[in-house]
Order: structure tokens, then sequence, then C-alpha cells
């Protein structure tokens, strides 16, 4: 099993985390993804990590591989048995893509303009959202789930996105430091992700 992943890739994070968590002996292969190998190229139609090769299997995009590695590594399970927790799971990890990374994809590649109106927007969300960081020990559950691998990566790259949480956001802050400890977490680091918040690794 190989994984393509570029090392400051947040949705590449995603899948490492849950690959450090159930520890898959896999190879996972640096690439850059504006430079990526024609390896990648052939497996992945549209041209973009994480790939994940698996024998004859090609997959990509985070969530379908992360679901391929919970199915097939059953242990620790990520997602709930059952069929009710397990929707509202995925319920929260499409609001997290479409709400939380559309925004961070704004500051990260828009236009000057919309930067400053997508950093503010992201961090009233968040803070706006410190109940819900607050009720359980993980996100939304009392057990680490893919609902973390999800939302962790973004959080470890506020200070690159220049986002400082309000003191409403106590809750997202006291999420960070358990999440940051977690051991699958910090196994799932690479050494750039390691610089980008140097005063917490």
């Amino acid at each position: 099993m190989t994984l393509f992943s570029d090392p400051t890739c947040p949705f590449c994070h995603r899948v490492r985390m849950v690959l450090a968590e159930k520890r898959i002996n896999v190879d996972i292969v640096d690439v850059d993804a504006r430079a990526l190998p024609q390896e990648v190229l052939d497996a992945n139609p549209y041209g973009a990590v994480p790939t994940l090769v698996d024998r004859e299997l090609r997959l990509y995009e985070s969530l379908i591989i992360m679901e391929y590695l919970d199915e097939r590594f059953p242990h620790p399970p990520l997602l709930p048995v059952d069929p009710v927790a397990r929707a509202n799971a995925r319920l929260f990890m499409y609001r997290i893509d479409r709400d939380w990374y559309r925004m961070m994809g704004r500051i990260v590649h828009g236009e000057a303009a919309e930067q400053g109106p997508a950093r503010e927007e992201l961090t009233n969300s968040l803070a706006e959202s410190a109940p819900i960081f607050k009720a359980h020990r993980f996100f939304m559950n009392d057990e680490f789930s893919l609902v973390d691998c999800f939302v962790a990566p973004l959080l470890w790259r506020l200070p690159v996105l220049r986002i400082d949480l309000p003191p409403a956001a106590s809750a997202v802050r006291e999420y960070q430091a358990r999440i940051f400890e977690w051991p699958s977490f910090r196994a799932s680091l690479t050494e750039a992700e390691r610089e980008m918040v140097t005063d917490l690794t």
C-alpha cells in the first residue's frame, strides 16, 4: 500500500492521521502537489493528492480513502456502528468541508480582497462552535473518530492562516490542546507541518 501525500496538504494530513491511529503499514511518498509525478497522474484522473494505491486499487479524495481504511482495517473503529450515528458523523464531515475548509481555501488561494473577510468568517464560525467542542472529549464524540481527523489538520494550521481565536473560543483551544497531544496526531505530522506551529511541537 502506498500513499502519495503532500507534506503540507491538510487533506493528506487527514489520511495520515487515520493511518497513524490504525498503525497501518504503508509507504508514504512525499510529493509536491504543484508538480505531481506521472505515477500519481496515472492513478488519479484529477491529478491531485492524497492518492492511495493498494495493489490494483486506486483511490483519491480524502474521505473516500479514510472510509476505505476504516473498513479494511476495522480496529480501532473510527466510525460508529449505529447507522444514525454514522450518518451524523458523515454529515459533520460534510459540513466541516463545505464550511471551514472552504473558508480556509479562500484565505489561502483567494484574491487579497476576500482573504480578510474569509479569515474573519472562519474565526467567528469557530468561536460560535465552541459549545460543540466543549460537549465531548472529542468532536461530537467521547471517542476519537474520523471527524477528529477532519477537524485537527485545519485547527493546526490556524497560525499559518493568521487566525487568533478570541476568548469566547476557549473550548476550541482546550480541544486543540487535547487533540494535538493525541499520539496519532503527533505521529501524523510531517517535518513541514511541525514547522508551522513551532511553539506547540
